[in-house]
């Protein structure tokens, strides 16, 4: 299950660090991270980036969009490959 497939989470503040992770392809808690220290030196400037790559993720989210996917058929039951059947040693 990807990123895409999961439902939307309730506990993101905008999902800027979520999308930035899923784009790049690394854990969010780390950028979550990084602005919470960051915060502690500068609220100003960090609220300014944050706010500034959540415009950045907007627009690439807006003028990039993924194709949704359509329901693929599960294969029939006689694809299904068993496991071979081994006589138990006395």
């Amino acid at each position: 299950m990807t990123a895409t497939d999961q439902p939307a989470r309730n506990d993101n503040l905008f999902g800027v660090c979520a999308a930035v992770g899923e784009d790049f392809g690394f854990d969010p808690l780390w950028l979550r991270i990084a602005f919470a220290v960051a915060l502690l030196f500068d609220l100003e400037h960090v609220l300014m980036a944050y706010a500034a790559l959540g415009a950045l993720v907007l627009v690439s989210r807006l003028a990039f969009r993924t194709p949704k996917r359509t329901a693929v058929a599960t294969p029939a039951a006689a694809e299904v490959i068993e496991a071979p059947e081994y006589r138990k040693a006395a």
